[in-house]
């Protein structure tokens, strides 16, 4: 299920609690609507809101920081294929074959992780793209230097290469969910039952309705805005491809 309909459900819910209270009136003895009894059920609301506030904002905070480390991991892998051929283009003809394999993996990874339709919120790469990238590394493996510059040039090439790999690891392992479903379900269970306590200490009218509608759906945006963060490699905010696209473009044209 995608954030925008998960975002649209906890709303819902959240709003026909609220709703449910405002009508627990007719169901509870009068003494248990005294105001003894709500000044108890405002003081438990009270510091559940607190409570809900606290894991809400640290929810937030969570997936904003997975969102932002994932997006400057990807930025980052791309400079450096983008500096890995520039290297190799230094060392001359010879490391032609290491950088056709270089702009094909680079070529496979934007349209695997950045296809037209998202097929996945996390990266994943065809077999094929991968052994393009190993390709990569072994052909630089078996470059001949004749002389001290290009002696350099491939030790810091093979050096880069052996760092893409295990960068490409990296992302793989990191893009999971940073936010556990079991979290959002708890905190959800808590809105909900503040959202009863304000219905049942609350008049039955239009504008009280009103209210409890647009709080919902605050809440839900909340909810959609975790998921969404927690989701980086699709929907409103995915992870943007043009560091890859750019990489694609720089690294050895097409017909060489």
């Amino acid at each position: 299920m995608s954030a925008a309909a998960i975002g649209i459900v906890v709303a819902a819910f959240v709003f026909a609690g609220g709703v449910s209270g405002t009508q627990l009136h007719r169901f509870l003895p009068p003494e248990h609507m005294s105001k003894e009894s709500r000044d108890v059920v405002m003081l438990g609301t009270g510091m559940l809101s607190v409570l809900a506030s606290l894991v809400l904002g640290l929810l937030i905070a969570t997936a904003k920081s997975a969102y932002d480390s994932k997006d400057t991991s990807v930025r980052t892998f791309a400079a450096d294929m983008i500096l890995l051929d520039e290297t190799l283009r230094d060392y001359g003809d010879d490391a032609l074959e290491a950088r056709r394999a270089l702009r094909d993996y680079a070529t496979k990874l934007l349209h695997d992780v950045w296809p037209d339709k998202p097929a996945s919120p996390y990266i994943i790469e065809s077999e094929q793209g991968f052994k393009s990238l190993q390709r990569a590394w072994e052909e630089i493996r078996v470059l001949k230097a004749t002389n001290e510059d290009q002696r350099r040039l491939v030790d810091a090439a093979l050096a880069m290469s052996t760092a893409l790999l295990r960068q490409r690891w990296l992302l793989i392992e990191q893009s999971g969910p940073s936010v556990h479903v079991t979290v959002i379900a708890i905190l959800v269970s808590w809105i909900i039952a503040i959202f009863v306590s304000f219905g049942m200490n609350a008049p039955r009218n239009p504008t009280v309705y009103a209210a409890l509608l647009i709080c919902s759906l605050a809440m839900g945006s909340a909810i959609f805005l975790i998921l969404e963060l927690d989701r980086p490699f699709e929907g409103l905010l995915r992870i943007s491809s043009r560091p890859v696209a750019s990489a694609v473009a720089n690294i050895l044209p097409e017909g060489r």
